[in-house]
């Protein structure tokens, strides 16, 4: 297989822009119109995603069967979508109309050759991955909307319950599908730990000009029937008993997959009363997005190990900590601890630059950021999946650590935090007063 031939008539096809997912998805619904029933009614979102993709594909062509987690996790995923082994032909051979097409003359046998190859081992690592997960788990769980609390004006709270056993670990993401938008799945990040009744809460922002959003925040009731894709992701998930330091740092909704590992840590404090000191930023635009603050305040003055900090960017009256939080949390000690980062992809870029030049490693900073989904699914968080793994409709997921810029040593550290823990470690929360 050449890769460098893959990427480079890659590169030349998506020159061509929107039109290159546009000839695909038409080729393939007139070829094989069965399959239109399986996408969604618009496609905006669905051509960002498989441009994103396949871009990914492509550039790792020399790695497929070596680092194969991405391709397995795709096969995964699309059981939700009833994608079976034969819907693999159809895309094929759209894929290289739509190559054959935009390449012209470019497009000889040799190329052919190499395209046709590197879609077999695509489409065989994907299928075997999907047969295999098929015989410990369901292509989807239905759930129950228990209830859908409107928190704020743009943010309800969402509490729905698998009608089977789903097991997840807290940090990650899980997809889900409402009545109200029918094939357009959007990731979210559960805001809690697993719960012996197996409910499960999910923070919903709803975001201008999105498709799915404003219906779960306007429209999803209780009684409604959602649907529960498999959970993905596991860069914010902690090991159980770990008693390394967190530097917790959320943006927004950013917020939900850190209150799960921050309850997993309580669960384990009120068992055997040890644990890791936490530090937990929340950075809002506007106080009144402070959508969980009593509850944190509650727990930073109960825990010893338990600090919180409300950061607000945009609120010049604002009497408590102002500015970005990722600057926020970069005055903060770091020696020792880990970093989880949450949010939209410019917080997390952001936090991931502060942090860097605050002198963390990239091995100690951890965030979410998903395989696919150019107009991602989820915020960051999500978000793939992308997403930010919160609520957005049209966001970027967030980037990865290594092809961020670079940062530049001289330019200044943030002081460090001052901040000292009273009595059996307990830290002042600066934002309680």
């Amino acid at each position: 297989m050449d890769a460098y031939a893959l990427q480079r008539s890659w590169d030349q096809v998506t020159k061509h822009g929107e039109q290159v997912p546009l000839y695909f998805y038409s080729h393939l619904f007139v070829s094989h119109p069965e399959v239109r029933s399986m996408f969604p009614l618009s496609m905006s979102n669905q051509r960002d995603k498989f441009v994103g993709a396949l871009g990914r594909i492509v550039s790792h062509a020399d790695q497929l069967d070596k680092d194969s987690t991405f391709l397995q996790h795709l096969g995964r995923d699309h059981r939700k979508y009833a994608v079976v082994a034969e819907h693999y032909n159809a895309v094929g051979a759209s894929l290289c109309a739509t190559l054959m097409h935009f390449l012209g003359p470019e497009w000889d046998e040799e190329l052919a050759a190499q395209w046709t190859s590197a879609y077999q081992v695509v489409a065989r690592i994907m299928v075997e991955a999907a047969e295999t997960s098929s015989e410990s788990s369901p292509d989807w769980w239905d759930a129950d909307v228990v209830s859908a609390e409107r928190r704020t004006m743009d943010l309800t709270l969402l509490t729905v319950r698998p009608r089977r056993a789903f097991q997840f670990l807290p940090g990650q993401s899980v997809s889900m599908e409402i009545p109200q938008r029918p094939r357009q799945w959007r990731y979210f990040s559960p805001a809690n730990a697993p719960r012996p009744d197996g409910s499960i809460d999910l923070h919903v922002q709803q975001i201008d000009g999105g498709l799915v959003s404003p219906a779960v925040v306007r429209s999803l009731k209780t009684g409604d029937v959602v649907k529960l894709g498999a959970p993905v992701g596991d860069r914010l998930t902690r090991r159980a008993g770990d008693k390394r330091e967190l530097l917790l740092v959320a943006g927004g909704t950013g917020l939900a997959p850190l209150l799960a590992v921050l309850e997993q840590i309580d669960h384990e404090w009120q068992r055997f009363q040890i644990g890791p000191l936490v530090h937990l930023l929340h950075g809002v635009r506007m106080p009144w997005h402070l959508y969980d603050r009593p509850r944190l305040r509650e727990l930073a003055q109960k825990r010893p190990w338990f600090e919180y900090t409300e950061v607000v960017s945009d609120d010049s009256s604002y009497p408590g900590t102002r500015g970005k939080v990722g600057a926020v949390a970069a005055r903060q000690s770091t020696y020792g601890r880990t970093a989880m980062v949450c949010g939209g992809p410019q917080m997390v870029a952001h936090t991931l630059e502060q942090l860097a030049v605050a002198g963390m490693q990239p091995e100690d900073i951890k965030y979410e950021h998903f395989y696919y989904a150019a107009a991602g699914e989820h915020a960051v968080g999500p978000g793939l999946p992308g997403q930010e793994t919160t609520s957005d409709d049209e966001q970027p997921p967030p980037r990865h650590f290594a092809s961020d810029p670079q940062i530049d040593p001289r330019r200044g550290v943030p002081a460090a935090d001052v901040g000292t823990r009273l009595g059996q470690g307990l830290r002042v929360p600066r934002s309680a007063g």
